[in-house]
């Protein structure tokens, strides 16, 4: 594999945007050669509201990486999230043409189209389709049908659904601002790559991304995502409480809540009071950090309730469901002091904060490995995923063809030997759908 593979991972948030440009090292960690971010002026709960300002902010982002790191971006694989976002489980069969016939890829793929047919509400299209188990005839229970006999191939779904618009208003942001798509992810998934292990996938695990305008959740159990969803808030109503109880400017309650805020009120004295400077010529503000995580604790727990609700819905607490690794806590939000337990105690699972630095390589920047970096670095490992496997056909074709000429030379008198190249690996529904997206925006005027 050559060094030299980049790929880049763009996160558009709804506080910031990040630019990260990285490139896998000899140990197969990651290796971030560049990162840039700017102040996310035009988006509003994880959704574009204001084209040109996000356009400008990406642009920002991406010159800053450039700077740093000395190499030109052209393409960039992008998140999705926002509070369209929703998902739900569908079962679908096939009936096979010939039950004597081995089951491969194609009958998936067949399967996998198929709920590519189902019908959404006016304005909403797929985003992904994950097959999660499978059944052939009446044997259930089944991760992996190729290669079995069957006449019926039968699958739970997990199909995650967004609004056209809001995937096509990214697309275009990321085109006008002169980068092609290579690929688009659903965020939580990209979050859940860069902070899970795979014995907690295995286990059970929730992983909660706070965002500032968006909480993202992803649940898997067995080693497959099981449930997603994107609940409409996040970092960003906490600051916003902070201005409305204190009346103070956001600028002030945001670095109020970084630098003394609490989710949990019991842990400060009625005596500590931080004072605020008036606007102009007005006198300080005194503030009881009491009353602050107060008012903290409250919108904490909301989303937090909101958050278990979706776990509670998605069946932990069935013997089946149960979640034996209990949560991760990631994203911007996730740094709040006493969040951990608060989560704990609502919840009774057991958390922990989520470091996206399990795959970066050793020596990497401290700044990296922060919870808000998280999405970014698995886009950027999407990125490079794809290389690798595309790649690894490459390699195989390449082998195959070399040795069909050692055998045609060794053999002169036997008749020649066909060769045909493997069948590259077909293209996934999100691939095409990324494909499908790409083409609109070049016929778009």
């Amino acid at each position: 594999m050559e060094d030299n593979k980049l790929a880049v991972g763009l996160d558009i948030g709804t506080t910031k945007i990040v630019a990260m440009i990285g490139r896998k090292n000899e140990y197969g960690k990651i290796e971030v050669v560049g990162i840039g971010k700017a102040k996310s002026l035009g988006v509003k709960r994880g959704v574009v509201s204001n084209i040109t300002q996000t356009i400008h902010s990406i642009q920002q982002a991406v010159d800053e990486a450039e700077s740093v790191s000395g190499i030109k971006i052209e393409e960039v694989v992008v998140g999705i999230a926002g509070q369209h976002i929703r998902s739900l489980h569908h079962s679908d069969y096939i009936t096979r043409n010939n039950a004597d016939e081995v089951i491969d890829e194609d009958d998936i793929e067949d399967l996998v189209n198929q709920v590519h047919k189902l019908v959404m509400l006016p304005g909403e299209e797929i985003i992904h389709v994950l097959p999660q188990e499978f059944k052939v005839d009446s044997q259930a229970d089944i991760k992996e049908p190729i290669g079995m006999y069957g006449g019926r191939l039968e699958a739970n779904f997990h199909v995650v659904v967004g609004q056209v618009s809001s995937i096509r208003n990214i697309g275009r942001c990321v085109k006008s601002a002169n980068l092609g798509l290579s690929e688009i992810t659903l965020e939580p998934l990209a979050s859940a790559s860069a902070v899970l292990s795979q014995e907690e996938k295995e286990a059970g695990v929730a992983l909660i991304d706070i965002g500032g305008g968006t909480t993202d959740l992803a649940i898997f159990k067995d080693g497959i995502i099981r449930h997603t969803a994107v609940i409409p808030f996040g970092g960003n109503v906490i600051t916003d409480d902070i201005k409305e109880g204190c009346s103070i400017i956001e600028k002030q309650a945001e670095l109020l809540k970084i630098k003394f805020g609490s989710a949990w009120p019991g842990e400060n004295k009625e005596t500590e009071i931080v004072s605020i400077p008036g606007l102009r010529g007005r006198e300080p503000k005194e503030i009881t950090l009491k009353n602050l995580s107060k008012i903290i604790h409250a919108r904490v727990q909301e989303i937090i309730e909101h958050v278990y609700l979706e776990i509670k819905n998605y069946g932990h607490e069935t013997a089946k469901g149960k979640l034996i690794a209990g949560i991760v806590l990631t994203g911007g939000g996730s740094q709040l002091k006493h969040l951990r337990q608060l989560v704990e105690y609502i919840t009774g699972m057991d958390a922990r904060i989520g470091f996206p630095n399990e795959h970066l390589a050793g020596d990497s920047d401290e700044g990296l490995s922060s919870p808000s970096y998280a999405t970014a670095v698995g886009l950027l490992m999407e990125g490079l995923e794809k290389d690798i496997k595309l790649e690894e056909i490459e390699e195989i074709v390449d082998e195959i063809i070399t040795d069909a000429n050692e055998t045609e030379q060794r053999t002169e008198e036997i008749e020649p030997i066909v060769v045909e190249k493997p069948k590259p690996k077909k293209k996934s529904f999100f691939e095409k759908f990324t494909e499908g997206l790409k083409d609109f925006l070049d016929n778009a005027e």
